[in-house]
């Protein structure tokens, strides 16, 4: 593809208008937040099979490493336990004063648990550092609409943007770049070790850490000083005890040493578990994606291999959409708890649309052969391909392997593709793949707020988070249409659009949506408070 140009690139909002229809977000003055109960009720221990990949929000962009820095940062922006919408946390008040200037209003007298105070300078210094080291796993490219942060006095923050009336900066506020740290404790320019973090304690979050070892046992104890829109922790300490095997996950839920089993148990376990009367199975709204990411740089014919042809390269991402049985996957592997997916937005969303249904296998979502061997001869694609595809194990859960074991079996069987099927540990994988190491890979989106945007800004403009050099100017042009486009019939037209082109150009192959799932003892109570469509897991609406 033709890169965008630079200019082009900034000129990018990173969030359209809101299907949740944010307008400018306003707080009380002063005052604490809705509390979710009094803190004094007993520890809750919740297990994942998830991992952190750090604690320093610059330098990850992960559901593992954001489900320990959402109970423990503090954010300008979040959403009450049931709900998606913006509303201030640690801010009185939140609105656009101009076009293009967000202003924040912090509410007096924060501090960390360090003691040290929490101003708008650390605010600044928080935003100013995800965006200057821009670490490749960090979130950065939530912030291309950000052009700048001004501390205007100690409570006074001012956002100013690229793009005019961005109604969904509110939302970005809340997500993985949101988290405020200490400028007194973090470096301004490198990632923090969890370690000196921990013990740095820059924490104002609901809770603070208490003890700290990475990957297996993180203690929390509920912050006294938090003021913000969460209240207080409905229990006075949580744990969040980490498994590298499911099955072992649901034992210990089903056996009560654990009172808590987020992510990810198999479908076969959550389905075993519903006939257990000692626990309960909760499911929520479902935003996640499980995709194959395709690197045009490193796939079969791409930009960098020695024979590199993009006309042959696209014909091996279209045979391969082609060939896979998506139905099948979900009812072997997922038991109906993943469905297809036909679109890199998840299905249910305003302006979600599942054009690969038609464009490719039978047009009606079943695989076709016939069609997959088309595409590669009318590219001059002869012989089977090889294709590297990795997978990971443990962060998108146990049965990932089942299902890439189907993805391999189903290309193999069509006698058009070998596959070499590998797979890494999460902390490596997720380092590994910006860095051109995987060809295909696996990956899975769990979406930052409710909003279709969130499945194209950060894939599909220049300088994305999968890295894996795809840009087309015509798709950029599409995208920056639909962020600045209010009326919502238009804008659900400009979102159809978009989903086509990139279907066209199968940057990514969608696979599955799935909904979140969490798995709780008879006792335990709140737990239906945290699975919302803000998709964020919430250790303090639990109790026991």
């Amino acid at each position: 593809m033709i890169k965008s140009s630079t200019n082009l690139h900034r000129a990018i909002a990173l969030a359209g208008i809101s299907a949740l229809a944010l307008t400018a977000c306003t707080g009380p003055s002063g005052g604490g937040g809705t509390s979710t109960g009094s803190a004094g009720g007993g520890a809750i221990t919740f297990g994942t099979t998830d991992k952190v990949v750090t604690l320093d929000p610059a330098g990850s962009y992960d559901a593992g490493s954001f489900l320990v820095m959402n109970q423990v940062y503090p954010f300008l922006m979040n959403s009450k336990p049931g709900s998606a919408e913006a509303s201030p946390d640690i801010a009185e008040s939140a609105s656009f004063t101009a076009p293009t200037e967000f202003t924040v209003k912090l509410k007096p007298n924060l501090k960390f648990a360090n003691g040290h105070a929490l101003t708008a300078s650390d605010v600044k210094f928080s935003y100013d550092r995800v965006m200057k080291i821009k670490d490749p796993n960090g979130p950065a490219s939530l912030l291309s609409n950000l052009t700048s942060v001004a501390a205007k006095d100690d409570t006074t923050v001012v956002f100013t943007l690229k793009a005019a009336n961005d109604q969904v900066f509110p939302s970005v506020l809340g997500t993985n770049t949101g988290p405020i740290v200490d400028e007194e404790v973090f470096p301004a320019d490198k990632i923090m070790s969890d370690e000196d973090i921990v013990a740095a304690k820059p924490f104002a979050g609901p809770y603070t850490i208490d003890s700290y070892k990475k990957n297996e046992l993180v203690s929390l104890k509920s912050n006294p000083d938090y003021n913000g829109l969460l209240g207080k922790p409905a229990n006075d300490s949580a744990v969040i005890k980490y498994y590298a095997d499911s099955n072992n996950l649901k034992l210990d839920v089903q056996g009560g040493n654990i009172d808590v089993a987020g992510r990810s148990l198999t479908a076969t376990d959550a389905a075993d578990l519903g006939k257990d009367s000692k626990v309960k199975v909760y499911k929520g709204p479902g935003g996640e994606l499980r995709y194959i990411v395709f690197n045009f740089d490193t796939m079969p014919f791409g930009a960098k291999t020695p024979e590199a042809n993009p006309a042959k390269a696209l014909a091996v991402r279209q045979a391969m959409a082609d060939i896979v049985d998506r139905q099948a996957i979900s009812d072997q592997v997922y038991k109906g708890t993943y469905v297809p997916a036909y679109s890199v937005v998840a299905d249910g969303l305003p302006g979600a649309t599942q054009p690969m249904k038609e464009m490719y296998g039978d047009g009606t979502g079943k695989p076709s052969l016939d069609k997959a061997k088309k595409a590669l001869s009318d590219a001059g694609v002869t012989g089977p391909v090889n294709v590297k595809l990795q997978y990971n194990p443990d962060h998108y859960g146990k049965s990932s392997g089942d299902e890439y074991a189907m993805v391999k079996e189903q290309l193999e069987k069509s006698g058009l593709f070998t596959v070499d099927l590998q797979s890494t540990e999460w902390v490596t994988y997720s380092k590994a793949r910006t860095a051109d190491a995987y060809p295909v890979y696996q990956l899975g989106w769990f979406p930052d707020y409710s909003d279709a945007d969130n499945y194209l800004t950060p894939f599909f403009i220049p300088g994305n988070f999968l890295k894996n050099h795809y840009e087309n100017p015509a798709v950029t042009d599409l995208v920056q249409k639909q962020l600045t486009t209010p009326d919502k019939t238009e804008r659900n037209k400009l979102l159809g659009e978009v989903q086509s082109a990139v279907a066209k150009d199968l940057s990514t192959l969608p696979l599955l949506q799935g909904a979140q799932l969490l798995v709780a003892g008879s006792d335990v109570k709140g737990v239906e408070k945290t699975l919302d469509p803000s998709f964020k897991t919430r250790l303090g609406v639990l109790s026991k």
